[in-house]
């Protein structure tokens, strides 16, 4: 175990945009990645550090390096020489794992918050989802050249994924459903996938002749679940919001995804998540994190009718009040001249 608190200096920590002192931060992981071979390992937190580890022949942390703005998404390039992150201004920046010591330097950016960024198995093309349900296509090298925008969704881009086997092929998910998790299977081309605020892992097929994802299975979770990931053999691993039962394990059987509870590995993992549950407690019960991504829509129309006719109400009172005082006048002037 490693204690990312005690990682390195804060160099800049409760720091403002400004310089001045801010919010206290937390030590929440926001982000985490693995490179493609397993080799190295990177994370970053909520005192806005990137955190890169070696895990080969044993774990080893190279660097604690300072980012710019807390950070949203990070990936490993294939090549295993950068990683990308991006961040809540909208910028993706590049860290060296060649040079793990060396700052970060900015690839890309965006005019809205980014939530996710990924990259073509052969670290060609770099794609970004923001917040205005936007999803962009750059060249990795040159990543102010775009080569495309994916447009389409209604509400923001939570998730986008670039199928291994399929390396043309993106899948993208928007907030309507604040997918949180994608996992893909090359053994049959399944696909996980699990949403933020429903208790349910949904099983898709990818049919590589029709280009569709065809609904195969679901699993209901007693409690919120927390990630997914498949294994090489097959068998999907489930990560949710309970001590007792913290991790689960399927496998396809005859079509169907059973439960396996006889695993060594996994009644291995799942006694040090239960003799470890501490490190989960402040996740426990949190609201969601892409509840105030959704854009508040105002019914305008209603208030501008509303004012309008109070004006003209005040306006039709202000002409009776002036008709009634010519009148007025007039009736005192006739008085006059009679007498």
């Amino acid at each position: 175990m490693y204690d990312c608190i005690t990682a390195g200096k804060k160099s800049q920590e409760d720091r403002g945009q400004d310089g001045q002192p801010g919010v206290k931060a937390s030590d929440d992981i926001l982000a985490f990645a693995f490179s493609s071979s397993g080799g190295y390992f990177a994370l970053t937190d909520d005192n806005k550090r990137l955190v890169l580890f070696r895990t080969k022949p044993c774990w080893e942390c190279l660097s604690v390096r300072s980012v710019v703005r807390r950070c949203t998404s990070l990936i490993i390039t294939a090549a295993e020489d950068k990683i990308l992150v991006a961040d809540k201004s909208g910028d993706v920046y590049s860290y060296s794992i060649i040079e793990p010591q060396k700052a970060g330097k900015v690839e890309l950016g965006h005019l809205s918050l980014l939530l996710d960024v990924a990259l073509s198995p052969d670290d060609q093309y770099i794609l970004t989802a923001d917040r205005d349900e936007k999803i962009r296509v750059g060249l990795t090298r040159a990543p102010h050249n775009i080569v495309s925008f994916c447009l389409g969704h209604r509400e923001f881009v939570s998730r986008i994924f670039v199928i291994p086997n399929y390396p043309d092929l993106m899948l993208s998910a928007s907030g309507k459903y604040a997918v949180s998790r994608i996992a893909y299977c090359c053994q049959g081309n399944y696909i996980a996938i699990l949403c933020d605020c429903i208790p349910t892992v949904y099983i898709f097929q990818f049919d590589a002749a029709t280009q569709q994802l065809n609904y195969r299975h679901q699993i209901s979770l007693k409690h919120k679940g927390w990630d997914i990931a498949f294994e090489e053999t097959g068998g999907l691993w489930i990560l949710q919001e309970d001590k007792a039962a913290s991790l689960l394990l399927y496998r396809p059987v005859d079509g169907h995804w059973q439960p396996v509870a006889d695993d060594e590995g996994l009644m291995k993992m799942s006694k040090y998540l239960h003799d470890n549950w501490i490190m989960f407690e402040g996740s426990v019960g949190t609201e969601s994190c892409y509840s105030s991504l959704y854009k508040a829509s105002f019914d305008n129309m209603a208030i501008y009718l509303q004012k309008k006719e109070e004006r003209l109400q005040q306006q039709k009172k202000k002409r009776k009040e002036l008709q009634h005082e010519s009148n007025r006048q007039t009736k005192k002037t006739r008085t006059r001249e009679s007498s």
